[in-house]
């Protein structure tokens, strides 16, 4: 898997590269990047921390470290990875062989991950070789008033697969049946009463008491239903009953209205 981005990255594009470098080296995945500063390097760094293969995919001889403040990191990525180059020894980098590079990049992967991208950057390029490649394209958000997700963010626009972790990542590019676990909220106690139950629930009155009857009619039910499930929910302490009314009490004031903040 690729995992390109910004060189002039945030903290949180860092996090997130080598956050999700790592997730994949966990799950068996070579991360492939371009050995740059900011994005890549976080990439690299992730997963050789994680114990994981990594490649770094250089613009100029493989006997030339660039950028020169990573040749420890390259160095360290030749030990337990692989670095790989078009060029033949000596070679120096230039602006038109990064982009010429990039290709190569998205050819070597499943897919390409693009973490931090202004409009410009050539992260892009590299997204746009995977696309015509016919490989999965993906871009992780980030604030909507951050230049350096701008790029990314147009990149979702046109297609590509939004990604926020490497159990989400693995689900595009891996085998059938690797799916990333289900998105859901905290499971709050009102969620395990049965649906007529909550229904009751959700029919009281915010402040002050209410008969069996009015909540009947709120809860579209019969008033013989209700005080069963009055005294169920009393049971539980979500219910009091003050004379012929009953009235939240104060713990089910603050679970119906956390309950009720989704709309």
């Amino acid at each position: 898997v690729a995992l390109v981005g910004a060189r002039a990255c945030t903290e949180y594009g860092a996090h997130m590269a080598a956050t999700l470098a790592a997730g994949l080296a966990e799950r068996g995945w070579v991360v492939v990047s371009g050995g740059a500063y900011g994005v890549d390097g976080a990439a690299h760094r992730g997963a050789l921390g994680s114990g994981g293969a990594t490649v770094a995919v250089l613009a100029c001889g493989v006997d030339r470290p660039y950028p020169r403040g990573h040749t420890e990191l390259i160095n360290r990525i030749a030990q337990q990875g692989l670095v790989v180059g078009e060029l033949p020894p000596g070679d120096h980098p230039t602006p038109s062989r990064f982009i010429v590079r990039n290709r190569v990049i998205a050819a070597l992967t499943r897919g390409t991950v693009v973490v931090e991208a202004a409009y410009r950057s050539g992260s892009l390029v590299t997204a746009r070789a995977a696309q015509r490649l016919g490989r999965h394209t993906m871009g992780v958000p980030g604030p909507a008033t951050s230049a350096l997700s701008a790029g990314v963010h147009e990149l979702l626009r046109g297609g590509a697969a939004l990604v926020t972790d490497a159990a989400e990542v693995v689900e595009l590019v891996g085998d059938m049946g690797e799916l990333a676990p289900d998105r859901h909220g905290p499971v709050l106690p009102r969620d395990l009463l049965e649906r007529d139950t909550r229904q009751v629930l959700a029919a009281l009155p915010g402040r002050g008491a209410a008969t069996a009857a009015e909540i009947a009619r709120g809860a579209r039910t019969t008033a013989d239903d209700v005080v069963a499930r009055l005294y169920e929910l009393r049971s539980l302490g979500y219910v009091e009953r003050h004379d012929d009314g009953w009235k939240l009490t104060r713990q089910a004031m603050i679970s119906v209205r956390v309950g009720r903040e989704g709309c």
